[in-house]
């Protein structure tokens, strides 16, 4: 499946809300990053000319930085480096109450958009500005096991 096709079947409640997000997430990242189709969703990751090594779960995969899919009841928005950098993951939680009124969804590296309406489109382009590729890596090989 490709980018557009994942996004032509996305309902169309949601479409709009969807591209928005994405097209946000893409106008924001520093450059290096490349949009991709991983794990069945538009996923930028760091190519393999930038980092060889790739993913380490999955060597042959370029390494994931931040993935946009379309769930049952939300957008999610998989940020890796929100995962993998708890100073960015303490100014995002603090951050996020002043950008919007409802409660902040989230997992570890999965923030949940279940009202299209409240999705804090500059919020998120803050927070997709603020890693490098460089940035991302150096922190990514701190966290490997």
């Amino acid at each position: 499946m490709t980018i557009s096709e994942y996004i032509a079947a996305i309902d169309e409640t949601r479409r709009s809300a969807y591209e928005r997000l994405l097209t946000t997430v893409t106008n924001a990242l520093p450059e290096g990053f490349v949009c991709i189709m991983q794990y069945d969703m538009p996923t930028f990751v760091i190519p393999k000319e930038l980092y060889p090594a790739g993913y380490h779960v999955t060597p042959e995969l370029p390494l994931p930085f931040l993935s946009i899919g379309v769930q049952k009841n939300h957008i999610s928005l998989y940020h890796l480096g929100l995962y993998a950098d708890p100073a960015l993951l303490e100014w995002f939680v603090a951050e996020y109450p002043h950008h919007v009124s409802t409660k902040l969804n989230m997992g570890k590296s999965c923030i949940r958009f279940s009202n299209i309406n409240k999705i804090p489109y500059t919020l998120i382009e803050e927070l997709v500005s603020r890693q490098s590729v460089d940035d991302y890596i150096k922190i990514y090989e701190s966290n490997l096991p």
